[in-house]
């Protein structure tokens, strides 16, 4: 599958919902927000979420520091 990621193209397999695209990028989903379409999705709704061809996914990572 085709997914624009943060600006990228990148072509996935075995990719079904945002939650398998967070486990693929080895994100931890309590460390990110993701934007899907335009449409930021609550974390509860990671796995619900479904990819499909041609989506646009912008995934914001939390930094701590001080």
């Amino acid at each position: 599958m085709n997914i624009t990621v943060n600006g990228s193209n990148k072509v996935f397999q075995d990719i079904f919902s945002v939650t398998d695209l967070l486990k693929t990028l080895q994100l931890p989903p309590e460390t990110v927000v993701v934007e899907l379409n335009t449409i930021i999705i609550q974390p509860d709704s990671y796995h619900s979420a479904k990819l499909v061809e041609g989506d646009q996914v912008e995934i914001i990572r939390f930094v701590g520091g001080g």
